[in-house]
């Protein structure tokens, strides 16, 4: 059975449960996945299989590709990913994957992402740094301060906090819970909020590291 698959995020909404409580998902749109390449363990030296997610155009795609879908007998995909494969028997290429062949209701997810770029952000917006005062003619109200030190060092540390480009990094949201899946849809919600905008590529996988409530 394939651990992970491709999928793209739709929004946010939230959902009832029965006793009337309101619970925030994300819904994803997951797979379905065709498997373009298989690795064995004998050839390859480890075990997983190459999916693929969405459909890109033929002249999108270049000759090489083409083989290497030709080759799977599946559609040019637009994203490739490696999943890692549990149990003996591993899929055949050009079999799709769908979302309710690997995951099931009240199960837990790590969902990994691109967030939301943020552009060239300040002090105060980026490291949370608290600003200055705005009244008596004071001109430090988001500066960043001094940056260095006296004649000795005489330069700036390494890591210091300072403006610079935020967000558009790759992270991880571990330990999520599915609240429900509609296997026909495709669609996967998921309790809390999932990295990324609406439309955003995301892969989610099972968790490597689920936690147990303890009882008090």
């Amino acid at each position: 059975m394939v651990k992970l698959l491709i999928g793209r995020k739709l929004g946010m909404t939230q959902l009832f449960t029965e006793a009337g409580t309101v619970i925030p998902v994300t819904v994803l749109e997951v797979g379905p996945c065709p498997v373009v390449q298989v690795r064995d363990a004998v050839k390859d030296g480890y075990r997983a299989v190459q999916i693929g997610f969405g459909v890109r155009k033929e002249k999108r795609t270049s000759k090489p590709q083409q083989g290497h879908f030709r080759k799977a007998g599946v559609e040019p995909c637009r994203v490739l990913r490696e999943a890692p494969v549990a149990g003996e028997e591993l899929p055949k290429p050009g079999e799709r994957i769908t979302v309710g062949q690997v995951f099931a209701e009240g199960g837990k997810v790590d969902v990994t992402a691109t967030t939301k770029g943020q552009g060239f952000q300040g002090t105060v917006k980026r490291h949370h740094f608290g600003r200055g005062p705005v009244t008596h003619g004071s001109k430090n109200t988001r500066e960043p301060g001094s940056t260095g030190q006296h004649t000795w060092p005489g330069r700036v540390y390494k890591g210091k906090r300072m403006p610079g480009h935020m967000g558009a990094v790759r992270r991880t949201v571990k330990n999520l819970t599915v609240v429900k899946i509609e296997a026909e849809q495709h669609r996967l919600f998921l309790k809390g909020a999932v990295p990324g905008p609406t439309g955003a590529i995301v892969c989610v996988q099972h968790a490597k590291t689920a936690r147990v409530m303890k009882k008090s």
